[in-house]
């Protein structure tokens, strides 16, 4: 008699829906996973880069900014030890004409 009755409960329970295991939400329906991600390929980033592009070219053709006067606070410049590199007093990535290092500054 119970052998009779698994199969009716589990056939009216839905058993395939509670047995299998949900699939991911990008699985269901390829056609409109690859649409949805074709349209934000067109409609976001194909824009954006646009956008970066003209501001990267607007900003090359205005001259380049006075930068305001460094000044050096040595709370900030707290060397305890020299770079293993060069001279030991600049970063690896040093650019002289971005990251000023005043003469004097050498040991605090």
């Amino acid at each position: 008699m119970a052998a009779a009755v698994v199969p009716r409960v589990s056939g009216l329970l839905g058993r395939s829906r509670l047995l299998s295991r949900p699939m991911s939400s990008g699985a269901h329906g390829e056609e409109g996973s690859a649409r949805m991600w074709k349209s934000r390929t067109y409609l976001v980033a194909l824009p954006g880069v646009g956008v970066s592009m003209l501001n990267v070219f607007l900003k090359s053709r205005h001259g380049e900014e006075e930068r305001p006067e460094f000044v050096a606070y040595p709370h900030l410049r707290i060397r305890s030890k020299p770079f293993p590199w060069g001279d030991g007093n600049h970063t690896l990535f040093h650019n002289p004409h971005v990251n000023p290092l005043p003469t004097g500054y050498e040991d605090e």
